[in-house]
Order: C-alpha cells, then structure tokens, then sequence
C-alpha cells in the first residue's frame, strides 16, 4: 500500500497536503479507494463554504457503497476538482494525485494533529485484524 510520507492522514482515509502557499489540498486515501472498489461518483464541497474539522463535507461513490468524506482540519474551500467529479475513476489509478478539494485553514499548524505516515499505517493495520 502506497502511503506517501510527504502527507497527512485522518482516522477516517483522507490525506492532507500543506502547499506552499499555505493551502491545503484534501483526497481520499488509497487504503480508502481499495476498499470502496470503482468510483462511480463523487460529490465536493462548495467553493466558499466554511468547514469545521471532522464536518462531513463530501462524497465518494463507488459500485460498492457511499461514503462521506470529512474535512481534516478548519477552514474555507477555495477549490473543489471538476475533473475528480467528471471522472471519479481516477480516484482508483491514483488516489493521492486525485485530490479533491482544498481549503484555506483557519491555522495551517492544525495539520499537525493529523497523523503522518508512519501512525497511519499502524491505523490501516489495526483495522486488518
């Protein structure tokens, strides 16, 4: 399983990446494509609209099941990826390149709470057993 150290994870399978201008980008993770199977469909959140963390804020598709996706931290959506929701699929070729959306955060240093890589694996472990 593909877990890239330069993000950030959640308890419940999205990543968060910190971008350089202090944005952060939000997708599912590849543990959580694997399981859902084929995307079908995805739904973002607005453009504008404010988040709390662990607010329910999106949706994921796939023949298998729903499921909401939640923001990791604070903040207001300034972009939500057209081309995810065109093609929800390509959540399954690549998961931590088909980002979802991105937030200004309301503090960038809440991404530190989240989990890195290291204690997001032992998290998908866990799970297994």
């Amino acid at each position: 399983m593909n877990i890239p150290a330069d993000l950030k994870y959640t308890k419940s399978h999205e990543w968060a990446k910190l971008n350089t201008d202090g944005t952060v980008t939000v997708g599912i993770t590849e543990h959580a494509q694997d399981l859902l199977g084929d995307m079908v469909f995805v739904e973002n959140p607005a453009v504008g609209r404010k988040l709390a963390a662990g607010e329910e804020c999106a949706v994921v598709e796939s023949v298998k099941a729903a499921s909401d996706v939640y923001a990791p931290i604070a903040g207001e959506v300034v972009a939500a990826n057209a081309e995810v929701e065109a093609a929800p699929e390509a959540i399954n070729k690549d998961a931590h390149a088909a980002w979802m959306f991105t937030l200004k955060p309301d503090n960038a240093a809440d991404i530190d709470s989240l989990l890195d890589a290291a204690a997001y694996q032992a998290l998908v472990e866990s799970e297994a057993h």
